[in-house]
């Protein structure tokens, strides 16, 4: 199963009040293992870039003017994300401003029915328990030194580490857990039956040679307690 993990950067809180994505970055899984494919673009928000933001992410309207808008780059982000599941943390906020960005291009919305939410996800797994980024790698002992400020493509890629543990851990790429199916281990076992080489059963009672022997051994033993 192909899924996508991502994370946006923006300028504000709310599309519906101006703010606008600045950076997007995605994590492309099969079967809860990174394939290695991403993607990652930064946009020019056609605006100013609020503190509180830049402090957050670091990315100035200087640095972000000479980049491309969304709508140069929507087709191949489009593209990449094709039709699979979409997974982020707090995914509401993320699919907010995808799908305003996609409504000021005219362009259709990604369903939520695509939506995975690793905060929904965390909160059913460890109720009461801090839910941030942060948190879950701290929990799970995911390096995150690196991350002095946020960014779309590193937090996708600590999301990913993420949203592996939390769905059960790395052995799911590997096929052996709890996901596996009764017939898959039937299958399995069958096959690593059906490759054993054929061997005779062997005689368990003891050969008359052998209970003699053991009589002449036994005479042997002084002072036996069975013998009193």
């Amino acid at each position: 199963m192909r899924e996508i993990v991502f994370d946006t950067e923006t300028t504000g809180l709310d599309p519906k009040t101006g703010d606008r994505m600045v950076e997007i970055g995605c994590i492309e899984l099969v079967n809860r293992v990174p394939t290695g494919a991403t993607y990652h673009a930064y946009f020019n928000p056609d605006r100013d870039m609020p503190a509180g933001a830049e402090a957050v992410h670091g990315l100035s309207a200087a640095f972000l003017s000479d980049k491309p808008r969304f709508r140069e780059k929507c087709d191949e982000l489009l593209a990449f994300i094709a039709d699979s599941p979409l997974v982020a943390h707090n995914a509401g906020f993320d699919f907010g401003f995808l799908n305003a960005e996609l409504d000021h291009c005219g362009l259709e919305a990604v369903c939520l029915t695509r939506m995975i939410d690793t905060v929904a996800l965390a909160k059913r797994r460890h109720p009461g328990a801090k839910l941030s980024l942060d948190a879950l790698c701290t929990r799970y002992g995911i390096d995150r030194s690196h991350r002095v400020k946020h960014g779309a493509l590193l937090d996708a890629e600590l999301l990913a580490q993420v949203y592996v543990e939390l769905t059960g851990g790395r052995q799911i790429g590997l096929g052996l857990g709890s996901t596996a199916t009764e017939s898959t281990v039937v299958e399995i076992t069958t096959a690593i039956v059906r490759d054993r080489p054929f061997r005779p059963a062997r005689p368990h009672a003891a050969t008359p040679e052998e209970l003699a022997r053991h009589a002449a051994f036994v005479d042997t033993i002084k002072g036996a307690i069975w013998a009193a």
